[in-house]
């Protein structure tokens, strides 16, 4: 069993903090789309210089190469922004400490 072995008051602070890995993934998701909206906005002309023509998918591809990281930096650049926002809301509250010691 275990008892409690002393109790104090102390101080903690309670505050909210965004999920980085939500607001990440959010941006990785606005990146494809992005790629994607890229991709169809295209031309597929050949080039002057070389005379290539890049097939969607190719195009799609190396979109996605840039947009995808972009996204999920400003996802967490977004992040962080919330973050100090919300530390202005941080709220100090008094809480009790209870060290336990288990007897075996």
């Amino acid at each position: 069993m275990s008892a409690p072995e002393s109790s104090a008051p102390v101080e903690a602070t309670v505050r909210r903090v965004p999920r980085y890995g939500v607001f990440m993934a959010l941006g990785a998701v606005l990146g494809i789309i992005a790629a994607g909206i890229i991709t169809m906005t295209g031309s597929y002309e050949p080039s002057t210089a070389l005379n290539v023509v890049y097939p969607p998918g190719q195009v799609f591809g190396f979109a996605l190469l840039w947009m995808v990281p972009i996204g999920i930096g400003l996802g967490g650049l977004v992040a962080i922004l919330l973050e100090r926002i919300a530390r202005r809301h941080d709220r100090v509250v008094r809480v009790d400490r209870e060290t336990i010691v288990a007897e075996d």
